[in-house]
């Protein structure tokens, strides 16, 4: 049985367009209507604070306080994975280091990562319907956010990767060719991004057992196929010693290639994920608008799944926009998807009757100049 972890209540203070605003939530799913510009999407990335990273936004920290001020917080109140808990965040410009403040119950939290013990957070938005199309550190940054969900070490390993992979670099664009000095990183190297491309394999290894156990043939969303290339395409069943080693070789025998490129050439920072749609067996950048959408709403619905099989708590849903590509039909599938997981999903839209077949399983707020009302059904 699934438990529901849910928002309570949410106070904001200086952040974006909200000088102050607070909100209290009954459990059921929250769907947040208003014109463009009104601040709706504001309000979900205010939520998606409750994650390790930047939001959904990935916004610079002082881009999020509001004009003229000089911090933001963040504050809610969640009935999470372990229990009833206080979570507060926040940037102050006063500060030296501008870094998000993070306190769980009033406690100091040692890294963000202490989030994903209470509540995990997944989200879609419009910025994200070009991401098959786009480029692939659009879709890598995709696929590690959702091995981050799974896997909380995840974003630790990855910046340890770019911190040493930066060093490494530093000295060959310096001409110091080191032995004892870049050994010692490309082993760093080697050890972390053996552990980040074994991760992502797990996960999307998971994800594909999943949709295979649950396709049929009257599914409201076409499945996607997943796959990975671009760093040791030949290496399923090797062994993660030996991964390591035949990597470490790799940046040793590619030092001066490197050094000429300007950049490492081999490693994790050059995944792809490749996505297609299984049920017209063609690529998913070839698909059309529509098509697209529909995968990665189904995609994101999948991978909510997993998270509830694997946790026993479904995760926090942020889905921007989430309604307007969307025929009827396939809308109310939608929301009896969202609601079947479990969860808590946040949804926005500039039209209520977009939400009608939510019915009463949601609350309705308008949003209108940074002011949040609730209305009645």
């Amino acid at each position: 049985m699934t438990r529901k972890v849910h928002l309570k209540r949410l106070t904001l203070t200086d952040f974006r367009n909200y000088a102050s605003l607070a909100l209290r939530f009954d459990g059921r799913h929250v769907v947040l209507t208003g014109e463009n510009g009104a601040g709706k999407t504001n309000l979900m990335e205010a939520v998606s604070f409750l994650s390790p990273g930047r939001g959904l936004r990935r916004a610079g920290y002082d881009e999020v306080i509001r004009n003229g001020a000089s911090a933001f917080t963040v504050f809610a109140e969640v009935d999470g994975m372990e229990d009833e808990v206080s979570i507060g965040t926040g940037v102050d410009l006063a500060e030296e280091t501008l870094s998000r403040r993070l306190r769980v119950n009033g406690t100091p939290a040692k890294s963000a990562d202490e989030l994903t013990d209470h509540l995990r957070v997944l989200w879609l938005t419009p910025s994200m319907d070009g991401l098959f199309t786009g480029g692939a550190s659009d879709r890598r940054r995709f696929l590690d956010r959702l091995v981050l969900s799974l896997d909380p070490a995840h974003g630790r390993r990855a910046s340890d990767f770019e911190r040493a992979m930066r060093s490494r670099n530093k000295l060959l664009s310096e001409g110091r060719f080191d032995p004892a000095w870049l050994s010692g990183l490309e082993r760093q190297m080697a050890g972390l991004g053996i552990a980040m491309a074994l991760a992502r394999r797990e996960m999307l290894a998971l994800l594909v057992t999943l949709t295979e156990r649950t396709a049929d043939g009257d599914q409201p969303f076409p499945t996607a196929t997943l796959a990975l290339s671009g760093f040791l395409d030949d290496a399923q069943g090797v062994p993660a010693l030996e991964l390591e080693d035949r990597y470490a070789a790799l940046l040793v025998e590619g030092r001066y290639r490197d050094a000429a490129a300007g950049r490492t050439l081999e490693g994790p920072h050059r995944v792809d994920l490749l996505v297609r749609h299984r049920e017209k067996d063609m690529q998913a950048d070839r698909c059309s608008t529509g098509e697209q959408k529909a995968l990665l709403v189904g995609l994101i619905l999948a991978h909510a799944q997993l998270i509830a099989d694997m946790t026993g708590h479904a995760p926090v849903l942020l889905l921007d926009e989430i309604a307007a590509h969307l025929d009827v039909n396939r809308r109310a599938a939608l929301f009896d998807r969202i609601h079947a997981l479990g969860g808590q999903a946040f949804m926005t839209g500039t039209d209520r009757s977009m939400f009608a077949a939510l019915g009463e399983r949601a609350q309705y707020f308008t949003v209108r100049e940074a002011t949040v009302t609730e209305e009645s059904l």
